[in-house]
């Protein structure tokens, strides 16, 4: 079974150049958090558009490849000319794993983003079990199923195209673009096929992960610890350069320099 989740509550379209909108984001149906998921965020723009120099702990950011941990300093701009498009999903860290070393994991060019498809398994690592699929099906394909664990919270986002989704007949959803289903599990699998007379493909990711049960705090870019006493060491620690922010004093990435000269 499928339920239609305006985009306008859960996630949200962003090209400007700075600022992402507020707790909308962590917001599902109900006023409640898709657990283990902070953020989607689908992205469009091009320089200067972007987020300067700023420091992550607690969560990874499985689109970058980057697991933020105990202390990491990046940055988010595009560079050159060419328009930049895309999502960005932020899985959170369970309390045991938030201050593991940082790590990038490179060099990987996928459709199966994280987790397991169709006998392809990704080489992206998650510490908190995560599937992120990016999926096509073109108009008179077979329907596709995907197994996904069912005490696992799942939603789809639906990039360009219409497809059905859920139970076929009269408890199946039709998907349009830029709309999220959040899936309500009543099977071992997801089930999706396309809409008879489709004169074009869907495309659409389905993103999934095991709830952490956790609480989670916000401030600012430090924002994904378990309790405001964390987030306020966390703070800290990033201001004085320390507990996992050594570098962080004086550090810049080569955009923000290029944009000094």
């Amino acid at each position: 079974m499928s339920r239609r989740v305006s985009p306008e509550i859960a996630w949200h379209r962003a090209g400007r150049r700075r600022g992402r909108p507020g707790p909308p984001q962590h917001r599902q149906a109900g006023g409640g958090r898709l657990d283990p998921f902070l953020l989607l965020d689908e992205f469009r723009g091009s320089a200067p558009a972007g987020f300067p120099d700023h420091p992550h702990r607690g969560f990874e950011t499985v689109t970058y490849w980057m697991t933020a941990g105990r202390g990491i300093v990046h940055c988010e701009m595009p560079h050159g000319e060419v328009e930049c498009r895309g999502l960005q999903l932020w899985v959170n860290l369970p309390r045991t794993d938030k201050m593991c070393e940082p790590a990038y994991q490179g060099g990987v060019t996928v459709r199966v983003i994280a987790g397991e498809s169709l006998g392809a398994k990704s080489p992206v690592f998650t510490r908190t079990p995560t599937l992120y699929l990016d999926v096509t099906v073109q108009p008179g394909a077979k329907e596709f199923t995907q197994p996904v664990p069912q005490d696992w919270n799942a939603f789809i986002f639906v990039l360009s195209g219409r497809a059905e989704f859920g139970s076929s007949g009269a408890g199946a959803v039709i998907g349009e673009a830029h709309e999220t289903l959040l899936l309500d599990r009543s099977g071992p699998a997801v089930r999706v096929a396309p809409v008879t007379g489709a004169a074009a493909a869907c495309r659409f990711v389905l993103i999934a992960g095991r709830p952490l049960g956790e609480p989670v705090g916000a401030v600012g870019p430090l924002r994904h610890m378990c309790s405001k006493a964390e987030l306020l060491q966390a703070k800290e620690d990033y201001r004085n350069g320390r507990n996992g922010f050594e570098r962080a004093p004086g550090w810049a990435s080569f955009v923000v320099r290029e944009q000094a000269d």
